[in-house]
């Protein structure tokens, strides 16, 4: 995002810290703009974000290690502040984009107002956010009128009030999508049944190593089949898709953060076989580590 008003501080690895016009007294800092491109290069910040595009066809969204090409309308909500992010032009030929920047910063402490009962959806969504969260067109078109509005409210309490309501609409809409990785984004699962929740420990801390669903089945006090049915069912993804995507997760990770070659990556990630590891990988990422590693590297140069 092009943020001209913002001050800038460079900080490891190359990506951009961001020190937003945010006070600590303030509630929100709401920014609405025409552009003709997007500049503004890979960055993070110690507040959150809501962030909507329109008319920007062909932009590449980066959150963390998960790359898209966005269509007419995208909204995503972060709200980590170690997840480095950036809008790129890439084969958007717009000129005429639209983007609304809602930056705030919420407690989000089990005894905070958000974790109050009138609050736990959107307290839930904001925790979700962690990983960033993409909002379905369904939901975008329950808030466009209200986002298009918020910037003209010039009463500030009137103001806090209509972005809540934009939070909670955007709470009970199906369809949202946690973007990067669990493990790229350094994100601590807190809300599982206490099974699942074994299970996730025991593979965040063996993914290194070959895992075998016996072993799950077992810390679940279950047999396979009946593990594997229950795991589909509380997490939406299978044993084994939710092991690659740990994997790949501290995979890109590593990729990004440190200069190890890809074969080390690969076998430190469990994978003993690097061809499979590099087809694995180029599979759900859609390029190879090699490639993603340049990639990364290259959108995180300083403009």
């Amino acid at each position: 995002m092009e943020k001209n008003t913002m001050k800038k501080q460079n900080i490891n690895g190359g990506v951009l810290h961001e020190i937003t016009p945010l006070m600590d007294k303030d509630i929100l800092y709401i920014a609405d703009r025409q552009k003709k491109e997007f500049t503004y290069p890979i960055h993070k910040h110690n507040v959150f974000e809501l962030n909507f595009v329109e008319n920007a066809s062909g932009v590449r969204r980066i959150v963390g290690d998960n790359s898209e090409v966005i269509g007419d309308y995208d909204l995503v909500l972060i709200t980590s502040v170690d997840l480095e992010h950036v809008w790129m032009q890439n084969t958007c030929t717009s000129t005429n984009i639209h983007e609304i920047t809602v930056q705030f910063n919420f407690d989000l402490t089990q005894d905070s107002l958000f974790a109050k009962n009138p609050f736990r959806h959107i307290y839930r969504m904001l925790t979700l956010a962690h990983r960033g969260l993409a909002f379905s067109m369904n939901a975008i078109l329950k808030v466009y009128n209200q986002l298009m509005s918020l910037s003209s409210i010039t009463d500030r309490f009137k103001a806090f009030i209509q972005f809540l309501e934009i939070l909670d609409t955007l709470a009970h809409c199906d369809g949202a999508r946690t973007l990067a990785t669990t493990s790229y984004a350094k994100v601590n699962i807190g809300e599982d049944s206490k099974r699942i929740l074994k299970v996730k420990n025991y593979i965040d801390n063996h993914y290194m190593d070959e895992i075998k669903l016996k072993t799950l089945a077992g810390i679940a006090c279950m047999s396979e089949a009946a593990f594997s049915r229950f795991f589909k069912l509380h997490t939406g993804r299978t044993v084994s898709d939710y092991i690659i995507e740990i994997r790949l997760g501290y995979a890109t990770r590593m990729l990004v953060d440190t200069n190890k070659t890809v074969a080390d990556i690969s076998f430190l990630c469990g994978y003993n076989n690097l061809s499979n590891f590099n087809r694995v990988f180029k599979r759900k990422k859609g390029c190879s580590p090699t490639a993603f590693r340049e990639y990364y590297h290259k959108i995180k140069v300083i403009v």
